[in-house]
């Protein structure tokens, strides 16, 4: 049974149009009856990259965890485990307190982390989001989880040079890195005489206290609207 449904959700990536990537997140929004999803990886507990979403509010629940260190695909990555929370008005503050705000405003009432990993490689997380209130229970939840098994060899697939089957990423072309983050990153590295991985600290420590996503801080430094001195 469990090989059948493998082969029939990689039968549904295969057959549609568009970036591999792009169909990943599409697929597993169909199959978990979810309003939208994305695909984050994570290094060292904390994301790096987008390799899909499917709208603008599953791209805002990557980004808010990548500004703010929290949510549910980064306690998924981390705790190795399927991380729910099927009402996030219930939970108001209590859960996530940055995030929680961020992402009701944005418009999901409901938000699931399942982790990307193959055994004990951990690569990140997949996010799903609802518009409305209430678990993913039953066939929901078991195509979520091989949903992200297969977003896991898709991804190690793709690393290797190899394929998975009639499905596989391109990492060069699907991979979507927060480049501008990066680029900013490295200026205010420049700027302030201290280590690239410090910089993105700061980056995101200035869009945590303004209230904005770290791509917007990161715009507003790369198009030098923005400049970080000693005494920031």
């Amino acid at each position: 049974m469990a090989s059948e449904r493998l082969v029939r959700l990689l039968g549904l990536l295969a057959g549609g149009e568009g970036p591999n990537a792009v169909r990943l997140c599409v697929v597993a929004a169909e199959v978990t009856r979810t309003t939208g999803a994305g695909v984050m990886l994570l290094a060292d507990g904390r994301p790096q990259a987008s390799v899909c979403t499917t709208d603008e509010v599953s791209s805002l629940i990557e980004e808010a965890q990548y500004t703010l260190g929290e949510g549910p695909g980064v306690d998924a990555h981390r705790l190795g485990m399927v991380v729910s929370e099927p009402d996030l008005a219930a939970a108001g503050g209590s859960r996530w307190a940055a995030f929680s705000g961020r992402a009701f405003g944005g418009g999901a009432r409901a938000v699931f982390g399942y982790p990307v990993r193959l055994g004990v490689v951990r690569l990140g997380a997949l996010n799903l989001y609802r518009d409305e209130p209430g678990p993913l229970q039953g066939e929901e939840h078991v195509n979520a989880l091989v949903m992200a098994d297969i977003a896991a060899r898709a991804v190690l697939a793709a690393q290797a040079g190899a394929t998975l089957r009639a499905f596989h990423i391109d990492i060069d072309e699907d991979l979507y890195l927060w480049g501008a983050v990066h680029q900013a990153a490295g200026m205010v590295s420049v700027q302030l005489g201290i280590p690239v991985a410090e910089a993105l600290v700061r980056l995101r420590a200035r869009a945590f206290l303004t209230d904005r996503l770290v791509s917007d801080v990161a715009r507003d430094v790369v198009e030098r609207r923005l400049r970080f001195d000693s005494e920031e």
